[in-house]
């Protein structure tokens, strides 16, 4: 593996081409926030970022934040809970998933993504309450055994890839609610939940180490930041030693001093109102990182991306089930075939999200429009 001290060893690496092309993936939210599996419905996180900022992720409708939503007085969520759950735990709901989710059916899944018209998947294998779906042997210090015994992620890489489809994964580096639980309420406080401890860096990098070795994911999907600046420019120089058409996302902003900073209010302040006028005059993007293969917009139609891009979003307003959700917050067939041409159309990937129930089940909300962007995916081709 060759030695990489920062990022100028990427500098000249072009995007591979399977992936430059514009093409379809499937996203997939799964995991122990199956269960409860509810969120406040109606208004999408983009609409919610300019008219309700500061409670953001108290009305967000995002059914994969359940634990940190349940956590903030007030919110819809914690009046769900306390309502349905009373004093219950959300750790306490991993049983009930795993019960459940031994009905997991890998080429189900598969099938359908590839009767979508997708080209390659990504699936979520820890989201940021920290459960991993696959049988980890790096040991979580801070909650010790919180992963599945039944390896969910090489199940599900072997269906994809049977099926002709390249196989990613998705992995939440910045935020871990194992290490760093305290509720986050809008921007400055996520980037304050950055867990920055060395157990956490050694914990983040073996793991994700551990998921290149294991499973050789095509893309390599970080999400929110990265603990450990230092050690990245490596991290991606072995990963492509490993992966050599592999691909990095743009989620991997690894300033700790700039984490530690916003522990101090005063200053998460003024991080928070700086967001908030760059949300005011449209300059909703993040700054470009010093390293990746593609930018990735959410919930946004991408206008004016350049270079490679990616838009991710869910089918309806969530990633993850929500049970909560009306049929009016998902895409129709026909709404689906048009934001997939759009992205397109403008050299863009969409990365569009399925949000499986807790026994693995997809609801036809959601398996019907994608079957019905795959006839259009097949008929145009």
């Amino acid at each position: 593996m060759s030695a990489a001290a920062d990022f100028s060893a990427f500098a000249s690496r072009p995007c591979p081409e399977w992936y430059a092309r514009p093409q379809l993936g499937v996203f997939i939210h799964w995991g122990v926030f199956a269960v409860p599996a509810w969120a406040p419905t109606g208004v999408s996180i983009t609409d919610l970022s300019r008219t309700h900022y500061d409670e953001l992720f108290v009305r967000a409708p995002y059914a994969e934040w359940y634990e940190n939503a349940s956590r903030l007085p007030g919110s819809p969520t914690a009046g769900h809970h306390a309502k349905t759950y009373g004093e219950r735990p959300y750790a306490s709901f991993r049983d009930e998933f795993e019960a459940r989710a031994t009905a997991f059916d890998a080429g189900a899944w598969a099938g359908l993504f590839a009767d979508a018209g997708a080209s390659y998947a990504v699936f979520v294998a820890k989201h940021h309450d920290g459960y991993c779906l696959w049988p980890s042997g790096v040991e979580n210090p801070r909650r010790p055994g919180w992963r599945s015994s039944r390896d969910f992620v090489g199940e599900l890489a072997a269906a994809v890839r049977a099926r002709g489809m390249r196989f990613g994964l998705y992995y939440s580096g910045g935020l871990d609610w194992t290490f760093k639980p305290e509720p986050i309420a809008d921007i400055g406080d996520m980037f304050a939940c950055v867990p920055t401890t060395p157990d956490y860096r050694a914990y983040a990098d073996a793991q994700v180490r551990e998921l290149i070795e294991r499973y050789r994911p095509s893309v390599l999907w970080n999400d929110i930041a990265w603990p450990d600046k230092a050690g990245l420019p490596q991290l991606f120089a072995d990963y492509y030693a490993a992966v050599p058409d592999g691909v990095v996302n743009d989620r991997w902003l690894a300033e700790t001093g700039l984490f530690e900073a916003l522990a101090d209010p005063v200053v998460r302040r003024a991080f928070n109102e700086r967001i908030k006028a760059a949300i005011a005059a449209g300059r909703e993007g993040t700054p470009a990182p010093p390293h990746c293969d593609f930018r990735t917009v959410e919930y946004s139609s991408g206008e004016g991306m350049k270079g490679k891009w990616e838009s991710c979003r869910g089918l309806g307003l969530a990633f993850g089930y929500n049970a909560n959700e009306p049929e009016s917050d998902y895409l129709t067939g026909e709404a689906l075939i048009d934001l997939y041409s759009d992205v397109t159309d403008h050299g863009g990937n969409l990365l569009i999200n399925v949000g499986p129930r807790a026994d693995a089940s997809v609801p036809a909300s959601q398996s019907a429009p994608l079957r019905a962007l795959g006839k259009h995916i097949r008929r145009t081709a």
